[in-house]
């Protein structure tokens, strides 16, 4: 026997007030529980209303107004239960108008949380509801049906949230400000109020999906409001009370509070409009004043200063740019006044000081540019440029000059060259790196190649590089600098010493075989250098010159060798280059002979003195035939070093002037070097140097403009200049005058033609 129900199953009445009881406990008491004989009971009442089959006129209904079953009785529960939500919703706004704002939001919080917690109960009572009767009107596109959950959402949003949601964020911005100002807040409740705000987000065309728009307009959008008004006042007021750099530090805090309290109760959406905002309110609106602050900042080295600017100018559009600027101007200024500081010293500056002084700038903004602008490649730029104005043009550089090259390819020679102060294998290729750094900044990089070059063949002449390595390793650097043309030469130069080796290796077995036992001891002991004449920088010598008879025989033996091996290849002796060592066995006193190291020219001068202990000035240059530039120099060297003595006692090389062996010659050294340059000498190298690159300028100017003219047959004379200067420029920066000589001069040679007066043309 079946029990009896409590309501009438087929009247709307009946069945909608034991309904609305069982609803509003769930809506009121939830936190006590429900009992599950009495949620199945309302569960049923609903499926048996909706299910009755009594017809029931409805304006949801198609066209002719009859429907059965759930089609009938849905629309009427769902009224109803609209209508009770309303009621309900009503009530609680009345309570909460009295109610101070702090009040307002714990009860909107409460209020939301057991609304929700409800609604979603709700949700699974009114299922059968759900399935049929609101499924099919949403699928017929019926706009203001809605599942039972989405009911209660939309019901709170009509209702109770457009009732006291101005209050509410009225409540939560004072409670940001609050916690702004250092006070400790309840963050949960404004991450509650927060997650509300979202979910009354619905979309008009899917009920099923949500959109950020209620929480962007009521909760964002004031928030952002009320942010920038905060950060207005407060950065006033802290500018005007405090310095510079602890504004900077008072913004960088802020905005990273603004990020951590995104985190921790707003919504992921505000952070890029939120963070805008206040970067344009603490940096944006006050980026004049801190680039103002720029300059002492650098003058000072506060890096972590300087660091903290760019950190907050990179914020803001723009905003690096002034200071990129006065950076270069900054790194300008400083390589020029320690180049200036080491100029004032004397107008010689060696070599190391200089390029210490132009490393030591560039090494302290190469460093700043890595901590505080965190190694941005603008102020890498700004930097670079910089770094070319001062290397290129300072006190010793003016405008034009090659001073630069010409002192960097000298400290390169000083790195790789022996001697007393060599510098140590493990050091040496980190000092080469160095090197290059300065290298870079160069504009006349052929300069440098030249000087570079005849250092190079030097070096390796005269057995006098630290290490095959380290030759290697800066041919390898330059090369990739510069590309393979640049080195090419220098590559063939160490080619060549190494085919030395060889064909010395060669000649020894050679002599070896040719002399017996005894002629072998007293023969010389040699080692030749064979040099490719285009690829060495070096001349043949200025003078005529009579090799000693001690050497001749050995010289002449090495060119029969050589031309059995490479018949049709011509020598030329390069004695202005030869070196060689004696030993000097008529000092008195000596248990162990001194050792001469001198040039080939001062051992034709000393070996002369086996025959006879004096020989005149006339008598030297008669037996040499060595012209005076060459032969006074040599016979200065060894006066001044005591090995001869001159009568008269302070008489210069020159006829009437005799010379004597010191047989009390006295030095420290076993060894003692007498091959010194002499400054004349090297002077007239300098500029002899400095004539050839003009000359190598303007081959290198024409070939570029035939280069040019051959693949663009015709062309504007302004646009030629533009591309011989663009091509030319990795070596050089020719000056549009010498490329107006060159154009003229190719003219003259009929390479090129004048179409017109602007206009050149290629003759083929």
């Amino acid at each position: 026997m079946a029990a009896k129900l409590p309501y009438d199953k087929d009247d709307l009445t009946s069945t909608w007030t034991y309904l609305e009881a069982g609803v509003d406990k769930i809506l009121r008491s939830l936190r006590d529980g429900v009992n599950m004989e009495d949620y199945m009971g309302l569960y049923t009442a609903v499926h048996n209303f909706c299910t009755s089959p009594k017809p029931v006129a409805t304006s949801f209904g198609t066209s002719d107004g009859q429907h059965r079953g759930a089609n009938l009785g849905g629309e009427d529960l769902y009224k109803n239960l609209r209508k009770y939500l309303q009621y309900h919703l009503h009530s609680s706004v009345a309570n909460s108008l009295s109610m101070p704002s702090e009040a307002l939001l714990s009860y909107y919080i409460n209020e939301w949380t057991r609304y929700t917690s409800a609604a979603v109960y709700n949700h699974h009572l009114f299922r059968y509801l759900n399935r049929h009767w609101v499924k099919r009107e949403i699928d017929e596109g019926k706009k203001d049906v809605y599942d039972i959950y989405t009911l209660h959402l939309v019901t709170w949003k009509d209702v109770f949230f457009e009732n006291v949601q101005s209050k509410v964020m009225k409540a939560v911005l004072n409670m940001v400000e609050k916690q702004r100002l250092g006070e400790v807040i309840e963050q949960q409740k404004i991450k509650s109020v927060v997650d509300s705000f979202v979910s009354l987000g619905l979309d008009d065309t899917d009920s099923s999906k949500s959109t950020l728009e209620v929480y962007r307009y009521f909760f964002e959008r004031p928030f952002v409001t009320a942010t920038e008004t905060f950060y207005k006042q407060e950065s006033q007021q802290f500018m005007s009370d405090n310095t510079v750099t602890e504004y900077m530090k008072k913004a960088e805090s802020r905005l990273e509070e603004e990020r951590q309290r995104v985190g921790l109760y707003l919504h992921p959406d505000i952070m890029s409009t939120l963070t805008k905002v206040v970067t344009r309110v603490l940096v944006g609106d006050h980026a004049t004043v801190l680039r103002d602050e720029f300059q002492k900042l650098l003058d000072l080295d506060r890096q972590e200063d300087i660091a903290r600017m760019y950190k907050l100018l990179h914020r803001v559009k723009d905003g690096l740019d002034p200071l990129r600027t006065k950076f270069e101007h900054h790194v300008r200024r400083s390589g020029e006044a320690a180049i200036e500081k080491i100029a004032s010293e004397g107008e010689a500056v060696e070599p190391k000081i200089y390029v210490d002084a132009l490393l030591g700038v560039h090494t302290q903004f190469a460093q700043l540019v890595s901590y505080a602008f965190n190694g941005d490649t603008e102020f890498v730029r700004a930097l670079d440029n910089a770094c070319k104005e001062f290397v290129n043009t300072n006190k010793l550089c003016k405008e034009g000059s090659s001073k630069s090259p010409e002192l960097l390819a000298k400290y390169a020679d000083n790195l790789l060259k022996k001697g007393p102060k060599a510098v140590e294998e493990n050091e040496l290729e980190s000092l080469l790196s160095e090197l290059m750094t300065v290298f870079k900044f160069l504009n006349d990089k052929d300069v440098f190649q030249k000087f570079y070059t005849r250092m190079l063949a030097k070096r390796l002449v005269h057995a006098n590089s630290n290490s095959d390595e380290a030759e290697i390793s800066m041919i390898a650097k330059l090369k990739e600098a510069c590309g393979f043309e640049y080195t090419n030469k220098l590559q063939r130069m160490l080619n060549d010493m190494q085919t030395s080796k060889d064909l010395n290796a060669n000649f020894k077995a050679f002599q070896e075989a040719m002399l017996d036992g005894e002629d072998l001891k007293q023969a010389v002991d040699p080692a030749y250098a064979i040099l490719g004449t285009g690829f060495w920088p070096l001349g043949a010598p200025t003078t005529p010159f009579i090799p000693p008879p001690e050497i001749i025989k050995t010289y002449e033996r090495f060119q029969k060798f050589y031309h059995e091996k490479y018949n049709g290849r011509k020598l030329t002796w390069l004695w202005n280059l030869s070196k060689g060592e004696i030993k000097a066995n008529y000092i008195k006193g000596t248990k162990v002979p001194y050792t001469f190291q001198v040039s080939t020219y001062q051992m034709a001068i000393l070996l002369l003195f086996n025959d006879s202990d004096t020989n005149s000035y006339d008598d030297i240059a008669k037996a040499t035939a060595l012209a005076a530039e060459w032969l006074d120099p040599s016979i200065a060297i060894l006066v001044k070093g005591k090995v001869l003595l001159s009568t008269p006692a302070d008489g210069k090389p020159a006829s009437g002037t005799t010379y004597a062996l010191n047989y009390n010659f006295k030095n420290k050294k076993l060894k003692v070097n007498f091959n010194i340059g002499v400054k004349a000498e090297q002077k007239q190298e300098v500029e002899d140097t400095h004539k050839t690159i003009e000359e190598d300028r303007k081959l290198l100017m024409q070939s570029a403009i035939v280069r040019i003219m051959k693949s663009r047959k015709k062309m504007k004379h302004v646009h030629l200049v533009q591309e011989t200067i663009s091509q030319l420029s990795t070596r050089f920066n020719p000056k549009p005058g010498d490329i107006k000589k060159s154009i003229d001069q190719l003219i003259e040679k009929e390479y090129l033609e004048r179409v017109d007066d602007d206009e050149l043309g290629y003759l083929a």
